[in-house]
């Protein structure tokens, strides 16, 4: 008879870094289908919000792929592209290195957005895209991005959001729940990496919360923007001098 206790469950952390590590390969193509392509036109928004260039230094938290990464760099900024999930590290560096002299002016960190390995005030712009909901504490993510944004620097975030308009929302939210895990079943072969877009809105407070939390980190000015009726949202805000 076995009488060892059962294993206990994943944490979130633990479940979220699976779930990427299983659908790295195709991420990009499924982000591709399910925003009709929106994302890399949001992306360069955000790019151009963080005002980066030469001489300057800036931190890509859950870089994924590296596609905001490779932006800033495009700007002449030394960027850092950080992520938790090793397989999505692996294929930013491949994309990177096919890519040519650019590709220098980024360095890959395997890390964690809850325990930023750099020293305070580092970075001239810190950018987060589609990571924000997905961390175990999205309030602390915020105050380590803080902590080693420069005073002035610009903190922007990309992510989904809550449409305010009722029937939007319930459209929006059926999208999400019965369409986009077929396209994750179709072409990741993970139905459930891509069901969980839903389930982490679910206790997520979106661009109203997010709002609210960098007023009250003292962030000035701030800036939010709703994209597809609030479906996305961007946020800029500047760290207290």
């Amino acid at each position: 008879m076995n009488t060892s206790a059962p294993a206990p469950p994943p944490s979130r952390a633990e479940r979220v870094r699976a779930l990427f590590d299983a659908i790295a390969r195709r991420y990009d193509l499924i982000n591709d289908l399910q925003s009709a392509g929106l994302h890399r036109l949001w992306k360069r928004t955000m790019v151009r919000w963080a005002a980066v260039g030469p001489g300057q230094r800036a931190l890509d938290v859950c870089c994924g792929t590296g596609d905001v990464a490779w932006r800033l760099a495009a700007t002449g900024a030394e960027v850092v592209a950080l992520d938790f999930s090793a397989a999505m590290l692996e294929i930013a560096r491949r994309r990177a290195a096919r890519r040519g002299a650019r590709a220098a002016r980024i360095q890959f960190v395997h890390g964690d957005a809850l325990n930023l390995p750099f020293a305070d005030n580092s970075f001239d712009a810190v950018t987060i895209a589609y990571g924000l909901r997905n961390l175990a504490d999205w309030q602390e993510g915020l105050r380590q991005m803080l902590r080693v944004c420069r005073p002035g620097g610009r903190l922007v975030i990309l992510d989904f959001g809550k449409p305010a308009h009722p029937w939007w929302r319930k459209i929006y939210f059926g999208y999400l729940r019965f369409v986009v895990p077929l396209w994750g079943q179709w072409l990741a072969g993970d139905r459930a990496a891509y069901a969980y877009i839903l389930e982490s809105l679910e206790s997520y407070p979106a661009q109203l919360g997010v709002l609210q939390a960098l007023q009250e980190l003292g962030c000035q000015p701030l800036e939010m923007r709703n994209l597809l009726g609030g479906a996305m949202s961007l946020h800029r805000a500047i760290k207290p001098c």
